[in-house]
């Protein structure tokens, strides 16, 4: 069997967690997107959570940056499996004490929760999407 390529660490907690998804991604470029995936989703921003966001380029200019390409490969194009991501998610949910359910509850994940503020036409009002 082939080694696998080394990738670039995410920070220690991140990377601790992407270590779990690992031997879903058979590619390390794929391993190295899904790290830089959740670094941009997690990392606080006053950018909105777009691809040229998520990898801190400028709109439309920085879209074709290679960064911003690598990304949109992995999300758009690259083959790996999301239902086998979804449930090492789960699992890793449940199996940690602090985030698994129990008799006191269970921790909710709504990832429709932006909050959204303007002072032009069609984000007039604060409101909460989701």
């Amino acid at each position: 069997m082939t080694k696998r390529r080394e990738v670039a660490k995410a920070p220690a907690p991140l990377e601790e967690y992407c270590e779990h998804f690992d031997p879903l991604f058979n590619r390390s470029n794929q391993r190295e997107s899904f790290r830089q995936y959740l670094e941009g989703l997690l990392l606080p921003s006053e950018r909105n959570k777009t691809l040229t966001g998520l990898v801190n380029t400028e709109p439309v200019v920085g879209a074709q940056l290679p960064r911003a390409q690598k990304l949109q490969w992995f999300l758009s194009e690259s083959e790996w499996d999301e239902q086998a991501v979804q449930a090492q998610r789960l699992r890793l949910l449940r199996e940690e004490k602090t985030t698994a359910p129990n008799g006191q509850g269970v921790l909710v994940i709504d990832e429709t929760g932006d909050r959204k503020a303007g002072r032009h036409p069609g984000s007039c009002w604060a409101a909460i999407s989701g």
